[in-house]
């Protein structure tokens, strides 16, 4: 799969208190704070700092997330391995994300295992639409499976674009999960790119002007 998979990130939420004493273990921070600076490092390409926070996870879901920004921009296989079982994933959002990190696994796979990975991939993210099909997380990895896959495994450029032009929608209504919304509009525009579409290129130029992140103006700028 593309390292376009590299693609998202920014906002913030209130921050847990530190650690008052010595003797006392940092707070562990919410999803909400933990997946917006993820994506905030993510959007400046500060791998470092992804790092620190991926050795700092304090739950599946977050160490999933972590996972899912990092092997994109990273390419490290190490992001891949040892991957949880499905009954470890409670949500809609974590069997998503867990979809997402079986699917980078078919790109880098010998030819006899991605089938077997493929459909693993599948089956987390029917279980994850079956819970919450409205979830940003799994609209946006069941795009991204859209767009990748070969039409002949099920991929569909505009099946994907639908989940793309969805989730702009439903970006409101979660502020703080970690998906910014100039994530979903380049996803959106890369899809009608993809297409052909007129209005790929006027979306584009918006999308400069507003002076995204280096990693989204880079992509914007070359797309592959």
């Amino acid at each position: 799969m593309p390292t376009l998979l590299v693609l998202l990130l920014t906002m913030l939420s209130p921050t847990p208190a530190a650690c008052c004493a010595d003797d006392r273990a940092p707070a562990v921070l919410s999803f909400a704070t933990y997946s917006d600076s993820l994506a905030t490092f993510y959007g400046s390409r500060d791998v470092s700092a992804m790092k620190r926070l991926y050795q700092d996870a304090a739950t599946v879901e977050q160490r999933l997330l972590a996972r899912y920004r990092l092997f994109p921009i990273t390419q490290d296989d190490v992001y891949l391995d040892d991957l949880p079982d499905a009954d470890e994933a409670a949500s809609a959002r974590e069997l998503a994300l867990l979809s997402a990190l079986w699917a980078y696994r078919v790109a880098n796979a010998p030819p006899w295992k991605i089938p077997g990975y493929g459909r693993r991939s599948e089956a987390l993210l029917d279980r994850a639409k079956a819970l919450d099909d409205d979830d940003p997380y799994v609209l946006l990895v069941d795009g991204q499976a859209l767009l990748y896959k070969p039409s002949i495994f099920g991929g569909d450029v505009n099946a994907a674009l639908g989940q793309f032009t969805h989730l702009r929608r439903v970006l409101p209504q979660h502020p703080h999960t970690g998906i910014p919304r100039v994530e979903a509009d380049v996803w959106a525009w890369y899809a009608m790119h993809k297409l052909g579409h007129d209005a790929a290129d006027s979306l584009r130029i918006q999308l400069l002007a507003q002076r995204p992140p280096v990693l989204f103006r880079q992509f914007l700028t070359d797309p592959p």
